[in-house]
């Protein structure tokens, strides 16, 4: 840039981005002259200077317009709020027109420092460079003359946060315009407008060279059309006057509802297999969805039906208007003269007529598996999907799936007792699939599901392999959803992984597995704010998951310090799975100090496992009753059966609160559990070892913490080769916590604060704050202890929801939480 680079943060930073432009100053100038132009401008900076230091910006560069870095993206939107409002009052005292398009854009960027050398030498004094500013800049470019664009990402953040803008908040109006592709950026953006009311443009946007909407063929211009339509014409013209225009018109990404098969031949094997092959073959359509079995149950409950009620024709109509539907499909099947008939119905709910029918007919169980493909084939059309579509997208349900009918019986019993949580009848039916048909793959990738949400890793490797040795039997999305799983299993780095999840995401954006688990990425790696935006279609009305998904999405609210919001998200998924998000909403409560709330939930409220009991005792240690939360424990220590390594987590936080009660810590005891963990991680597949490798690093950084940092010295080579085997951002920062805790020991604590500050980006752990502070305390430094402890006290809930190694750090967090604020209360009674 300016051949002097002064001091890189070397870590991307995730930074509200907001670009300005002042329209039409050449003409203003020429209009009123030099002179009053100059002093214009010099109230224009008094203005911006105002600004800045109201919605705490920093300015970075400026000539027509501003280009400004904001920690939050909320201070962006007032600042861009209040620009305009300025600009305007600003017109009217210079009875001139003075109006500012702006782009607002949140994502990661690199800064860093220039020397003072270089500053003075016309340098900016900060730096900042990363794919989220050029995309910033193109939605300025792209705003109209006192229009305010956002990104997506900038949209959900500020959204969310509009009470921080006060009364204003109450006029805003917000606008989507639809998807657009900017040059230089490799995928679609949806933009935003927001403004308020009565001067906001509210007007699309005008294309140009670097910007333009992504809208289908047949909308943009005749002119462009004209051609194609004249080519295709002459080969389609015929068959379009023949063809009746279909009777519902369907849109890409339309729900529909599958009814129960209507079976008349008296053999139930029929009843869940067929419906299973037309899930399976509807699910190759990239045009529709269907609603899932669990969705359609919950709707049943809310219309005071029993779960297992039929899905008639009438209730599947009421189903489909409830859930917003655009249709729903009929099957049935029945015997006529030796044959099997499978036939499906395409009923408008809106007036409940049957607007398609199709039918196939074989001979044998088995034929009803090929019927169900060409009926599902023949309803893809009438669905609007072209053939060419189809044929690309389609394989045989025998070839993708399974050609036995009792293979496919056995996968749908399975599917109902995972769906039911009951997972040991879950793995026998999915086992009992894969032995009838061993060329099975659903079945594989389904007891393969269960082995890692068991933590048994290396058997869902195993599982895997089978399941990518059969690839060629599964459905595109499939492939896909497996594909990521081999990232995640082959040991590639969380970023990595991530970015497969991602994809997923952009090619079935209605599959809620690609966006929970692209956001479980983000949201493992600190990267919460990016995490809440992924999670955000999961609360769509059909995932299937919903309750689930909004006690996750309340922890990521908890880890940005939005206590309110968790409390709401941990009640209504509360609601949903029958109290099951109790444990987090008494722990949210618990971290905005309402212990009494908190309590109220615990007392009534059976603790399962032991990830409930870790958090209990965590919570225990926040309120300093150390004793009850060492008993709790050691309780759960006793109870412990270790599948997911979960006992040793326990022996982890046993050893923290045996101190905490006044017990000593023997050296022997983190020593064993260090040399045990770190003999089992060389034995370990990559993406074991990753997990492993998390869990050792902050067993020494507590085992340093407890007093004991001659046991990590002796260990340090082994240990920090951990960091270097992998490509893992948080294992270098549990190193470089375990280097500040020993530097401050030795009374090094500049070189901690070297060590930590890289780190500080907004995806920090909680602990790198505790050992900041630890270091200004170390150096006298009071000004630093206090920004630090007012970090720690904000950041409350993120000692809560920090997720490493089944909440290893969580009883530390707190006691550091509780002990640190204790320090300052008694600090400030000091005379």
């Amino acid at each position: 840039m300016n051949g002097d680079n002064g001091t890189s943060t070397q870590a991307p930073q995730m930074r509200a981005l907001l670009f300005t432009d002042l329209c039409d100053s050449l003409i203003l100038v020429e209009r009123i002259g030099d002179a009053a132009a100059a002093e214009l401008f010099q109230q224009h900076d008094r203005l911006v200077l105002t600004l800045q230091q109201q919605w705490n910006g920093r300015l970075i560069d400026r000539s027509d317009g501003l280009f400004l870095l904001f920690e939050r993206a909320i201070d962006g939107l007032g600042f861009a709020l209040e620009y305009q409002r300025e600009l305007k009052r600003l017109s009217k005292q210079q009875n001139l027109e003075l109006r500012a398009r702006s782009g607002l854009h949140v994502g990661e960027v690199l800064t860093w420092e220039n020397s003072a050398e270089a500053v003075k030498a016309g340098a900016k004094s900060l730096e900042v460079e990363g794919l989220a500013k050029p995309m910033a800049a193109r939605l300025m470019m792209l705003a109209r003359p006192g229009q305010i664009l956002l990104s997506a990402v900038a949209e959900s953040l500020t959204h969310r946060a509009t009470s921080a803008l006060g009364e204003r908040a109450e006029r805003l109006v917000w606008k989507s315009h639809g998807r657009w592709r900017f040059k230089g950026i490799p995928t679609t953006q949806e933009v935003y407008e927001v403004g308020e009311i009565g001067s906001a443009p509210l007007r699309t946007p005008r294309g140009s060279a670097k910007a333009r909407r992504d809208i289908p063929l047949w909308r943009q211009p005749a002119a462009l059309a004209a051609e194609a339509l004249v080519l295709a014409s002459l080969a389609v013209g015929g068959w379009l006057l023949l063809r009746p225009a279909p009777a519902i018109a369907f849109a890409e990404r339309d729900w529909v509802v599958l009814g129960d098969v209507r079976n008349l031949t008296g053999e139930p094997l029929l009843d869940d297999s067929l419906d299973q092959a037309f899930r399976i073959s509807l699910g190759q359509s990239k045009h529709v969805n269907v609603l899932s079995d669990i969705k359609v149950r919950e709707t049943l409950a809310m219309m005071r039906q029993p779960g297992e009620a039929i899905l008639d024709r009438r209730t599947a109509i009421e189903v489909a208007m409830r859930d917003g539907a655009r249709a729903v499909i009929m099957p049935s099947v029945l015997e006529i003269n030796g044959k099997l008939r499978v036939t499906v119905e395409v009923i408008d709910p809106a007036n409940g007529n049957a607007v398609y029918s199709h039918s196939a007919d074989g001979r044998g169980m088995e034929s009803v598996l090929t019927s169900a493909d060409q009926v599902v084939a023949a309803l893809r059309d009438d669905l609007g999907e072209a053939m060419k579509d189809i044929s690309r997208d389609s394989v045989p349900l025998p070839k993708v799936a399974t050609s036995s009918i009792d293979a496919l019986h056995a996968y749908a019993k399975g599917l109902a007792a995972l769906y039911s949580q009951d997972f040991d009848s879950a793995l026998m039916f999915f086992k009992q699939a894969a032995a009838v048909d061993p060329g099975f793959a659903f079945a594989y990738i389904g007891m393969m599901r269960i082995r890692h949400g068991q933590g048994d890793l290396e058997e869902a490797l195993r599982l895997y392999d089978i399941a990518y040795g059969l690839r060629d039997r599964l459905t595109p999305r499939e492939r896909l959803y497996l594909q990521a799983w081999g990232a995640q299993f082959g040991g590639a780095a969380m970023p990595a992984v991530a970015e497969q999840w991602r994809m997923m995401t952009e090619l079935y954006p209605d599959d809620p597995a690609g966006h929970m688990n692209y956001s479980s990425a983000l949201y493992g790696m600190g990267k919460y704010d990016a995490a809440l935006v992924a999670a955000r279609p999961l609360l769509l009305p059909q995932n299937p998951h919903r309750a689930f998904a909004q006690n996750y999405i309340g922890r990521i609210h908890l880890a940005v310090a939005d206590a309110g919001q968790a409390q709401r998200m941990f009640k209504e998924a509360a609601a949903l799975d029958q109290g099951a998000s109790d444990v987090w909403l008494a722990l949210s409560l618990a971290a905005a100090k309402d212990y009494e709330a908190s309590e109220a939930i615990f007392a009534h409220r059976t603790l399962r496992g032991p990830g409930e009991q870790i958090e209990r005792s965590s919570s225990l240690v926040d309120q300093g009753r150390f004793g009850e939360a060492s008993a709790l424990i050691e309780r759960a220590k006793a109870e412990c059966v270790d599948v997911a390594d979960v006992c040793r987590v326990l022996d982890v936080i046993a050893l923290h609160q045996q101190r905490l009660s006044g017990n000593p810590t023997p050296r022997t005891s983190y020593a064993t559990i260090l040399d045990v963990s770190l003999k089992k991680a060389e034995q370990q597949d990559a993406a074991s070892r990753r997990e492993s490798a998390l869990f050792i690093l902050a067993t020494a950084y507590q085992t340093v913490r407890a007093g004991h940092s001659g046991t990590v010295r002796a260990r340090a080579g082994v240990l920090k080769a951990l960091t270097q085997k992998d490509d893992e951002p948080r294992a270098r920062q549990l190193w470089a916590l375990v280097q500040s805790a020993l530097e401050i020991e030795v009374g090094q604590p500049q070189n901690a604060l070297k060590l930590l500050e890289p780190f500080v980006n907004g995806d920090e752990l909680y602990q790198v704050h505790v050992m900041l502070h630890d270091a200004y305390e170390a150096l006298e430094d009071e000004a630093g202890q206090k920004q630090e402890r007012d970090w720690l006290e904000r950041q409350r809930g993120r000692a809560y929801a920090e997720e490493l190694s089944s909440y290893v750090l969580q009883s530390l967090n707190l006691d550091d939480a509780r002990r640190l604020q204790n320090s300052a209360t008694q600090g400030a009674a000091v005379p």
